[in-house]
């Protein structure tokens, strides 16, 4: 099945990944990719679909998307580095996956977070996401 990327949330202050559910009176229902268990996110919550987040690299910004499949691709079946690991590990990865990131804009810390956010997708979901074309038609 594919994934959705604009039906998964990254909640701020909450580890993990979530999958919209429906709106709720103040918010909205989402359910944790990890456990499954649900929880209201009410309108104060800072939530961001993973659609909406894009790297900056040195021709402008790489959707997310694009980017868990270069690293998909630069893996080759093995399995991702710790996002908690060695920098060099995860700065090597990124720099093999995509080459031409902006270094002065997208930090390790960001890298580390992409990371987490392939492995929940790669364990909990599917990397093979959906396409805007589908989603229109949806």
């Amino acid at each position: 099945m594919k994934t959705d990327l604009s039906k998964i949330l990254s909640v701020s202050g909450h580890h993990g990944l979530y999958r919209y559910v429906a709106p709720s009176r103040g918010g909205v229902i989402a359910e944790s990719l990890a456990d499954k268990s649900r929880t209201n996110l009410d309108s104060r919550s800072r939530i961001t679909t993973l659609a909406d987040i894009a790297i900056f690299t040195s021709e402008g910004e790489m959707k997310l998307a694009e980017v868990f499949l270069a690293v998909k691709k630069a893996l080759a079946g093995a399995e991702a580095p710790s996002s908690k690991g060695d920098e060099s590990a995860v700065k090597a990865l990124f720099r093999k996956a995509v080459p031409n990131y902006d270094e002065d804009r997208f930090y390790v810390s960001h890298m580390r977070k992409v990371l987490d956010w392939y492995a929940d997708l790669a364990k909990n979901a599917s990397l093979d996401f959906t396409k805007e074309d589908e989603e229109e038609k949806k």
